[in-house]
């Protein structure tokens, strides 16, 4: 062999030697993906690979996380003058206080180009108070006062609902001060009142209510309440008033959400609720599938509800069972119109056989919400059968025991036979997957007419040396010692598997019967077939027949060599 071809023959050995242990170490691959995964075909559609699902980040097959997207900075997720929260899969944004998201939703997902702009405060009138002049900034605005107005408990520029400063005018100081003296003249009744003891501490708020205003805590004090942000009046009055007995009463507002009461979502819960959004979730025991998980209160007063659907979360294959003890049979709960793969291995092992295996396995694509494959399972035999979703990594499992059914007829070939020891043959295929126990070989007299039931319980009793004039067992041989090809002579005097194998009396008919008996626990079952019949011509008699035969065919040649002898000598 010269350099060139060694060369290339090392080249092979080495590319059988890399590509053998591949192919030995297939791996089912989609079986494997997480359950935030899903299966896709590669690039190059060299084979599969586990991909995580949106939102979540992992190598999709032994681990797949939630990706907080917000942890790269609200800046670079949801864009400026915005904040940024994570929710499991996904995430969503809001815009800081002084900015509104450009679809006029309170919250809101940036890859439609959505954005928080500035809000103008200034387009509000009258939002820096009589005298006030707005001036509109980035996220926010200040006031300052206008000409023959000062500030009041505070300096220019001011932010009226942060800073207690507003602008007064020479009108408004002199109300100011008539306030101030009709309080004083208030306050000295109220203490030379016969209740000026009465005391009847801070305003109970309402549920929705922020207080507004309060003249006291004494008798005869007035709180007054208004609706919390978001909300709106109903009905009812919002008033307060300190009674004699030192408690408030009169206050009956009533306060709904701008929008109304929030929407309620089948089989989910409230996670998050500001006055503008509601964040719903499924509650346990369910899960999301498709739709939005977020209602918003739009402008014009109406929720827009989220469109989240809640399912019961189900096993991927449900009510598993076999049918006649041959068919496996279950119910697909899937939540999309796609095509299932499952994988069906199962594995057969029989108590009285211990050398018997029986191991197979078969994959299944379907897109029905109710399956059926039929297995072929073999007779008393102990099956596992094992199922799998493959994409959806699911995997359920059922046992069941296959009932006892009658072993096949014996191969053999009838024939019939004068000699008192016939020698008969059994053809068995050594492979057979019939869990016989044992033969059995009865000998019957024939005699008039004559039945033979072959569902008798099997007599599993050893019989003497005498046989019966009703027939007997001649032999029990078990399965394990009859081979592809078995011969048996009847009538040999041996014992077989306890029974005796008595000699054929002469002068007698018989008929030979095999029996195949297939016992397991409590049950059994049997299949028969004539195996033989047996003429009894007596010995002497076929002596005798035999001598005569001769004697007359000696007789017969005697008289032609005498007429040829005869004939002979008249011609000389």
């Amino acid at each position: 062999m010269d350099e060139r071809s060694t060369t290339v023959f090392m080249i092979l050995l080495f590319c059988v030697a890399s590509v053998a242990p591949a192919a030995a170490n297939t791996l089912d691959v989609c079986a494997s993906c997480h359950v935030n995964a899903t299966c896709d075909d590669k690039r190059d559609n060299s084979g599969k690979v586990c991909n995580c699902k949106y939102g979540f980040v992992g190598n999709g097959r032994t681990f797949c996380q939630d990706k907080d997207e917000c942890q790269i900075g609200a800046t670079k997720i949801c864009g400026q003058h915005t904040k940024c929260h994570n929710t499991f899969g996904s995430y969503y944004c809001t815009c800081l206080s002084g900015y509104v998201a450009s679809n006029n939703m309170a919250v809101f997902i940036p890859n439609d180009g959505t954005h928080c702009q500035d809000i103008d405060e200034c387009s509000v009138e009258g939002i820096c108070g009589e005298g006030g002049q707005c001036r509109n900034q980035d996220g926010s605005f200040d006031c300052s006062c206008q000409l023959g107005y000062r500030v009041r408990n505070g300096t220019e520029p001011f932010h009226p609902h942060k800073d207690e400063a507003l602008c007064q005018g020479q009108i408004a100081c002199s109300y100011n001060l008539f306030r101030l003296v009709s309080s004083v003249l208030l306050k000295l009744f109220l203490m030379t009142s016969p209740n000026s003891a009465v005391d009847c501490g801070q305003p109970t708020l309402q549920e929705d209510t922020v207080l507004l205003s309060a003249t006291g805590t004494a008798f005869g004090s007035v709180a007054t309440f208004e609706c919390a942000d978001g909300f709106v009046r109903r009905s009812g009055s919002s008033n307060s008033l300190c009674g004699a007995d030192g408690l408030w009463r009169g206050l009956s507002v009533i306060c709904e959400a701008k929008c109304g009461p929030i929407p309620f979502l089948a089989h989910s819960e409230v996670l998050w609720r500001n006055r503008s959004a509601v964040i719903h979730r499924c509650v346990n025991g369910y899960h999301s599938w498709r739709g939005s998980n977020v209602s918003v209160c739009s402008s014009s007063g109406v929720w827009q509800t989220a469109t989240l659907k809640c399912i019961e979360i189900k096993p991927p294959i449900n009510r598993l069972l076999v049918s006649n003890e041959n068919c496996l049979q279950w119910s697909a709960e899937k939540y999309e119109e796609e095509t299932e793969t499952y994988k069906v291995i199962y594995s057969g092992s029989r108590d009285y056989e211990r050398s018997f295996s029986d191991k197979r396995k078969q994959f299944l694509r379907s897109k029905t919400d109710w399956l059926e494959v039929c297995l072929n399972l073999l007779p008393a035999t102990n099956y596992s059968i094992a199922i799998t979703a493959l994409s959806a990594g699911f995997t359920a499992a059922i046992t069941i025991n296959t009932s006892l059914t009658a072993p096949a007829v014996p191969d053999v070939h009838y024939r019939e036979y004068d000699t008192p020891v016939p020698i008969l043959t059994l053809h068995r295929s050594p492979s057979t997957l019939d869990p016989i126990s044992f033969y059995q070989v009865f000998v019957l007299p024939i005699e008039g007419m004559m039945l033979f039931e072959c569902s008798s319980p099997t007599n599993g009793e050893p019989s003497g040396k005498s046989s019966s004039s009703q027939g007997h067992v001649a032999a029990q041989m078990s399965s394990s010692h009859v081979g592809k090809e078995f011969h048996f002579t009847v009538g040999d005097g041996h014992f077989y598997g306890g029974f005796f194998n008595a000699p054929l009396e002469k002068g007698r008919n018989y008929y030979v019967i095999l029996r195949a008996v297939s016992h397991w626990k409590k049950d059994s079952k049997s299949s028969c077939v004539l195996w033989a019949k047996v003429t009894g011509t007596s010995y002497i008699v076929k002596i005798s027949s035999l001598s005569a035969a001769v004697s007359l065919g000696l007789v017969a040649l005697a008289v032609l060599l005498g007429c040829t002898y005869t004939g002979f000598f008249k011609k000389k």
